[in-house]
């Protein structure tokens, strides 16, 4: 029976882990990032794979500094590691212990977006598809020789959320597809092509903000990008307010950047770039809670007003 240890942290992770413990393989540990604090209060939180793992009663490890603190990992004797959006790369050490190697489950068609964000930047960038690679793993992020890969289709109404789900039901049958055939070694890994990597960086706030001299797609995508997590936001009468979601208004306005073409009862239509629109659909203005705008104009009508703008230093 292969020994296998699993290295993933977030709800991605999750499907992936609780698959191969249905396998005929062995999880002999599970490795996932410390505990960290979150929301407002800070509650110290363990992460959703540590919770899965205790479940399935696997040994955990959670090192701070995985490059200071492998030996645990020796220790196991696995023949394979297998990685899912762990969040810390694999020292030289360890990616070369293994007889079978450490292979990625990452969620783009790689060398496109390598790195922390591929599923957001997928949609914001407009790809029409995205998909899974499964990988050996190198020293350099996200830069393996390739072992297999799957696309699937991004839809129009797809977000972020969505768009997660799918990829990591298919990284799992993915994996799930490739481990008989790499322990059988029937795959001749293929080198990537570093000239055509492109990067998916963690979000930067700067990233969040809605800059309304783009086009109503580049905003659409944005938004649905962004959601539901961490969530586009703009400036309106100097407050900040987040748009959780929208739709696109093909109609051609001779309106501003930012204006505020019309308020019908669903939503706020605002005027872009290319001089079409989205139609904002669910808000969460500051200090307030996630809402419909049918919601919002119910109790506060005469906060937001036709002709004014959207955006940094307008009002």
């Amino acid at each position: 029976m292969k020994r296998i240890v699993f290295m993933g942290t977030p709800d991605f992770s999750v499907p992936i882990l609780q698959a191969l413990a249905n396998t005929n393989y062995e999880i002999v540990l599970v490795v996932t990032q410390p505990d960290r604090p979150v929301g407002r209060k800070k509650k110290i939180t363990p992460p959703p794979v540590k919770i899965e793992a205790e479940n399935l009663h696997i040994p955990v490890f959670q090192p701070e500094k995985l490059r200071n603190d492998f030996e645990t990992i020796l220790e196991y004797k696995p023949d394979l590691i297998v990685t899912a959006a762990y969040g810390q790369l694999l020292p030289n050490e360890l990616l070369e212990f293994p007889p079978f190697g450490c292979i990625n489950v990452h969620a783009s068609l790689l060398p496109e977006l390598r790195g922390g964000a591929p599923i957001h930047y997928a949609i914001i960038q407009g790809k029409e598809k995205t998909g899974i690679t499964i990988m050996y793993m190198a020293e350099k992020l996200d830069a393996g020789d390739i072992l297999t890969q799957q696309s699937i289709p991004i839809e129009m109404n797809d977000h972020a959320g969505s768009l997660h789900d799918k990829l990591s039901k298919l990284g799992t049958d993915l994996l799930l597809d490739t481990l008989p055939k790499l322990f059988s070694q029937e795959i001749q890994a293929i080198p990537q092509d570093d000239l055509k990597a492109t990067f998916a960086s963690n979000i930067k706030r700067e990233e969040e903000k809605i800059d309304w001299t783009r086009s109503n797609l580049e905003i659409y995508n944005q938004i649905r990008g962004l959601h539901p997590w961490p969530v586009a936001f703009t400036k309106y009468n100097q407050q900040t307010m987040k748009i959780w979601w929208a739709e696109l208004d093909n109609h051609v306005y001779e309106n501003k950047p930012g204006e505020i073409i019309d308020i019908t009862e669903e939503a706020i239509i605002v005027c872009c770039g290319d001089k079409q629109a989205v139609r904002i659909t669910e808000i969460q203005p500051a200090g307030k809670k996630r809402m419909s705008v049918k919601a919002f104009l119910k109790g506060h009508r005469d906060q937001i007003r036709i002709g004014s703008r959207m955006g940094e230093n307008v009002g």
